[in-house]
């Protein structure tokens, strides 16, 4: 797991009103109805996101980011990995949520950030964290969906394929430096690889900052936590 139970997402830089958040339901290619959280800004800033989760799918930290994103002006749709197996149910602390991991495909995982992706306006991004922000940097890596970038929070490389054929879409790697679901070595050959494909790439690593350091709870990383925020905003500008 990721986060505490009770983490929540840190504030941006930029805190503005939010127009309406809800829980929605969107339907992929292949027929998945699967449950989603999509909050709206009150001033749009013109750019969209898809959060993708970490392994618990669309807990109640995610609903929650969604609404910091849209306090940034980000119109944002946060999704959850599981409709095919578990339903659209709860995905609250009691959600065994790694026995639907272990029956997740990359394929899903696509059409359903896809289904985001077509619900949302101008210039998408996608932002992921662990198991989401592998799945951010490929989906961006891959060119595919129409994104216009893609940022991963501590991706766990494992989950995912270095990209083979390029270039695709911009791609911002946040890593904490005492993280340990992907080592430096696992980093340097992945960086190497959208090097080969010519996809652009640019890292930053948080020095002794934990897995999971995005969070309001972790005093220490507060920093760290809005650096983050305002390279966020940045590149998404700057890729739009």
């Amino acid at each position: 797991m990721c986060h505490s139970s009770d983490s929540r997402p840190p504030a941006p830089p930029i805190q503005g009103e939010v127009a309406s958040h809800e829980q929605i339901e969107l339907t992929a290619a292949d027929g998945n109805t699967f449950t989603a959280y999509r909050a709206e800004p009150a001033e749009p800033n013109g750019r969209s996101v898809v959060i993708l989760p970490d392994v618990r799918g669309l807990h109640p930290f995610y609903r929650d980011l969604a609404v910091r994103f849209a306090e940034a002006g980000f119109s944002t749709i946060a999704i959850d990995y599981f409709g095919r197996t578990a339903g659209r149910g709860d995905r609250g602390d009691d959600f065994d949520h790694m026995a639907h991991v272990k029956q997740l495909q990359t394929g899903q995982i696509r059409a359903d950030a896809l289904a985001a992706t077509q619900a949302l306006d101008g210039p998408v991004f996608t932002v992921g964290f662990c198991m989401g922000g592998a799945h951010s940097w490929r989906q961006a890596a891959e060119g595919s969906n129409g994104l216009a970038g893609g940022i991963g929070f501590y991706g766990a490389l494992r989950a995912i394929e270095p990209p083979s054929e390029g270039p695709g879409a911009p791609i911002l790697l946040l890593r904490g430096g005492a993280d340990t679901a992907s080592t430096p070595e696992e980093f340097d050959a992945y960086t190497a690889a959208l090097d080969r494909v010519g996809t652009e790439h640019e890292s930053h690593i948080y020095e002794g900052a934990p897995h999971s350091f995005f969070d309001r709870s972790y005093g220490e990383w507060a920093e760290a936590c809005q650096d983050a925020w305002r390279r966020i905003l940045s590149f998404t500008e700057r890729h739009s």
